[in-house]
């Protein structure tokens, strides 16, 4: 389920001359009764509002006063949002003869053409006020309050985000509430203005256009109105043509998957960044610890300490943090069993909630390795919107490969990533045509293959926050035996194990010619770097180190030591 709540204004949408009709309020107790949430959002002080709609207690939150007092309905207490008026402002407006003149707990109201007179009110008093329109009503609070800013209160009380709610109005003060729901409706007696820039308009004009409304989000949960929602694509590049490729930010399904160094974690560096700018909840399941450094995220656990279940549905339920859970602390052979584990329990947040948005699932051959399928462990065929993240995209399990709706081939041979996928998912995939293999860093080859025959190379836009891949963990920190440089020499008589940066660098100064140049002629330099640690761009500079002959042994340690100082160490 996409939308967890439904947000109406009163007057002009729900209601029609001041009245809510019997079969609205219906459809409304239909919602409530689905299982989602209802918000009010009204530009009337709470006691004008019950007194017009006795059935208000269907709703889970009112926010009144046009975001200034926030009421909650099944316990009847209230929670005041703003400031109150400055009573020398109410006295001079009231001397200067504007009437009707409405004093709330924050709210000063008024009608058309007053405004100019509470406009010169304000500015004669200094006041930090702002004048809101509701078509001819004038309603005026302190700067920043508008319904928005109300409901986003309201929202963080139901551990909802507005990017699962649906809103709906009609007049010019829904229009920055509108703007920040994930589906934004205007029903058929709506401003023009309004109706421009909604997602939806309804048929129907007031109560019936809500009616109609709720209608559709009962029977597919606004499915139809999914492909009218760009303006929420979270970009990943732009093609050949100059084009933007996007990904939805609902129901991609996505696997990234090449080489190790080939730029895996940068593509999903920049999905991350904009998810999370855009306020999409992310948790990114993280064997190796190479997101700990990611300013994005909340990370949790470590080498040493394994995140426990309470800890991580608290940082999820908070909806202001995305979370990395690293598993280096867990051994390799207990992973898939800790991830399940964890994953049906982020499922039953998902199932109340909508959130985490993405799930993002690093080293997924070994999370969710194809020998799951004949496990006692049963993978979640109702998991969406995902990325599956892999070298080996061949040893997925194929109950959640066969699930996967696009592809993003890294590397120089896409074809091969694509077949592996494609045999591992069980899939007869055959692209029409391909584009020419990725030559500079930061290109790759994307599909969406449920939709089109056709990938598209595309150039990453880089996320603006450098993935640091875990700089300390490598310059000083404790690399696991698997992870770490050995030094063992041409005979193999040596085994002298570098678990970080400076080891190596202490290491590399010391051992004899022969040992330097055994490593340096079979390219273990650049192919740690490369594979281990994941570094492309460094790995690419010490290649080219290691091929170049005219060197003597000393100049080539020399420069290959340079290089790693220069990204990792300071100088001796």
């Amino acid at each position: 389920m996409r939308y967890f709540c439904l947000i109406c204004d009163y007057d002009g949408t729900i209601a029609h001359d001041g009245r809510c009709a019997p079969s609205t309020v219906e459809a409304l107790k239909k919602v409530r009764a689905s299982g989602r949430k209802l918000i009010l959002a009204t530009g009337r002080q709470l006691e004008e509002l019950q007194e017009v709609f006795p059935d208000y207690a269907i709703f889970d939150r009112i926010v009144a006063e046009n975001g200034a007092v926030l009421y909650r309905p099944s316990s009847k207490d209230w929670k005041v949002l703003a400031a109150a008026p400055p009573p020398e402002f109410v006295d001079e407006l009231r001397r200067r003869g504007v009437q009707p003149l409405a004093v709330g707990r924050c709210i000063v109201a008024t009608w058309h053409p007053f405004e100019t007179v509470v406009l010169e009110v304000i500015r004669e008093q200094g006041l930090e006020l702002q004048v809101i329109f509701n078509k001819n009503a004038v309603m005026v609070l302190p700067s920043g309050v508008n319904k928005a800013s109300g409901l986003q209160v309201a929202l963080n009380e139901l551990r909802l985000s507005p990017h699962n709610s649906v809103g709906v109005g009609d007049a010019e003060n829904d229009h920055v509430f509108l703007s920040t729901c994930e589906c934004s409706v205007a029903v058929a007696n709506a401003l023009p203005a309004l109706k421009d820039r909604a997602d939806l308009v309804t048929n129907g004009s007031h109560g019936a256009g809500v009616e109609e409304l709720i209608e559709k989000l009962l029977a597919e949960d606004l499915a139809s109105v999914a492909p009218r929602l760009k303006r929420h694509q979270i970009l990943l590049g732009h093609t050949e043509h100059d084009g933007d490729f996007c990904v939805d930010p609902y129901e991609s399904r996505l696997i990234v998957a090449g080489p190790s160094g080939g730029g895996k974690s940068t593509t999903v560096a920049a999905i991350v960044e904009r998810l999370v700018e855009n306020k999409y909840q992310v948790c990114l399941f993280d064997p190796e610890g190479d997101y700990d450094e990611f300013e994005q995220f909340v990370t949790l656990g470590g080498p040493q300490r394994v995140p426990g279940t309470s800890e991580i549905l608290e940082v999820l339920d908070t909806m202001d943090h995305s979370l990395s859970i690293n598993l280096l602390g867990v051994p390799l052979a207990d992973r898939p069993a800790m991830f399940m584990s964890l994953l049906s329990r982020i499922q039953e947040l998902r199932a109340k909630t909508g959130r985490p948005h993405w799930i993002i699932i690093d080293e997924a051959h070994h999370l969710l390795p194809a020998a799951l399928e004949s496990a006692s462990l049963t993978i979640p065929k109702e998991l969406s919107t995902f990325a599956l993240v892999t070298v080996h995209p061949d040893q997925v399990a194929r109950a959640i490969l066969s699930s996967t709706n696009g592809v993003i081939a890294i590397g120089s041979d896409p074809a091969k990533v694509i077949a592996q996928f494609s045999a591992g998912a069980g899939k007869d995939l055959h692209p029409n045509g391909l584009p020419e293999p990725p030559r500079e860093a930061g290109e790759v080859i994307a599909w969406w293959f449920c939709e089109t025959q056709q990938p598209v190379k595309v150039k990453v836009e880089p996320a603006k926050a450098e993935l640091r891949r875990h700089r300390r963990k490598y310059e000083a920190g404790e690399l696991g035996e698997d992870k770490s440089f050995y030094f063992r020499g041409p005979e193999g008589k040596l085994n002298l194990r570098a678990q970080n940066m400076k080891m190596f660098a202490q290491l590399a100064e010391g051992v004899d010619e022969d040992t330097w140049t055994h490593h340096l002629r079979q390219g273990d330099y650049s192919r740690w770097l490369r594979d281990a640690v994941k570094d492309a761009g460094i790995a690419e500079e010490l290649a080219k180190i290691e091929q170049n002959s005219l060197l003597k042994p000393s100049e080539s340690r020399t420069q290959i030591l340079d290089a790693i100082r220069k990204h990792y160490t300071a100088p001796a």
